[in-house]
C-alpha cells in the first residue's frame, strides 16, 4: 500500500484498542482484523490518546448516520475511504443499500474479511474523479460520511467531488471533517500520520470553502461529545479533555455537515 493507504491503520487500530478496553465503541471486526494483520505502528500513531479520538470519532459518525438512515429511510449510505472500518456492521443495514468506497488496493485487502451482499458493495475507486459512481445505481437519495479523508484532498479536488456527488443524487447530506489551514501546517512535522510516511495533508478555515453551486453548508456537529467522554476516569479524562478536546483541538479539527440544494 502507498502512505495514504497505510494511515487507515491508525484508526483501526484506535477502533480496536477502545473496543477491547469497552469504550465508546464495540467494534469485534476492529480486533478481529487488528490482531490478524499485525501491522506495526510506532510513535504518536499509536498513542492511547489518539485511539480514544479515533474510537469517539467514530462513534460520533455511527450516531448521526443512524440519525440520518432513521429519518431517510429511502436512502443509500456511501462511505467514502471506507479503509477497513466496519462502520456497515456498527450501524446496521435495515432497509437501506450501503456503499463503502475506497482505493482498488484497499478494497482488495477490505474484502478479505467482508462480503458483499444484495444490499452492501465495495467499490474501488478513486474519489478524486467521478468515475467510481458509475456503479451505483440509486441517483435519488445519499447519505455520504467522509471521516478522516478531506485532510488528503485538496479544495479543488473536495469541490469536484461534491459537483460529481451532487450531479449523481437528487438529494445528499454529507458529513465531512476538516483540518484548519494550521493543523494542516503543523501536520507536516507533529501528525501521527508522519509516522506511516504521510507528509503533504490540507486544511480550510471556514466550512464554505468546501460549498459549490449545488453544495451548501448546513452547520457544524460537536467532535468531542461530553456523554464519550465521560467514559473515561479521572486523569485519564483529565489529559484527553485537555489534549484532544480544549480550544486548541477546535483550532485543529472540526466536523461539518453539507446538503445539496
Amino acid at each position: 500500500m502507498n502512505s495514504v493507504n497505510k494511515t487507515l491503520y491508525i484508526p483501526l487500530y484506535g477502533k480496536s484498542y477502545v473496543s477491547k478496553k469497552g469504550l465508546f465503541l464495540d467494534d469485534k471486526k476492529a480486533e478481529e482484523i487488528w490482531d490478524a494483520e499485525g501491522f506495526s505502528l510506532k510513535g504518536k500513531s499509536k498513542s492511547k490518546w489518539l485511539a480514544y479520538y479515533m474510537g469517539i470519532r467514530s462513534a460520533v459518525f455511527d450516531e448521526w448516520v443512524k440519525q440520518q438512515t432513521s429519518s431517510a429511510p429511502n436512502s443509500i449510505v456511501i462511505h467514502i475511504g471506507c479503509g477497513m472500518d466496519s462502520r456497515v456492521i456498527r450501524v446496521g443495514l435495515k432497509n437501506h443499500k450501503w456503499y463503502d468506497v475506497d482505493f482498488s488496493e484497499v478494497i482488495e485487502e477490505r474484502k478479505r474479511y467482508y462480503t458483499e451482499t444484495d444490499n452492501y458493495k465495495m467499490i474501488a475507486g478513486d474519489v478524486r474523479d467521478g468515475d467510481w459512481l458509475t456503479a451505483i445505481d440509486e441517483n435519488k437519495s445519499a447519505i455520504v460520511i467522509m471521516e478522516g479523508v478531506s485532510m488528503y484532498l485538496t479544495v479543488d479536488e473536495m469541490q469536484n467531488l461534491a459537483d460529481s456527488l451532487c450531479s449523481h443524487f437528487e438529494n445528499l447530506i454529507l458529513l465531512v471533517d476538516a483540518y484548519s489551514s494550521f493543523a494542516a501546517k503543523m501536520s507536516k512535522r507533529r501528525n501521527p500520520i508522519n509516522d506511516v510516511g504521510v507528509t503533504e495533508v490540507y486544511g480550510i478555515d471556514t466550512p464554505q470553502t468546501y460549498q459549490t453551486e449545488n453544495l451548501a453548508f448546513v452547520k457544524e456537529h460537536t467532535m468531542i461529545p461530553k456523554k464519550y467522554m465521560e467514559e473515561l476516569k479521572g486523569f485519564e479524562r483529565f489529559i484527553f479533555a485537555n489534549l484532544y478536546a480544549g480550544n486548541l483541538s477546535k483550532k485543529l479539527y472540526r466536523l461539518y455537515e453539507y446538503q445539496k440544494k
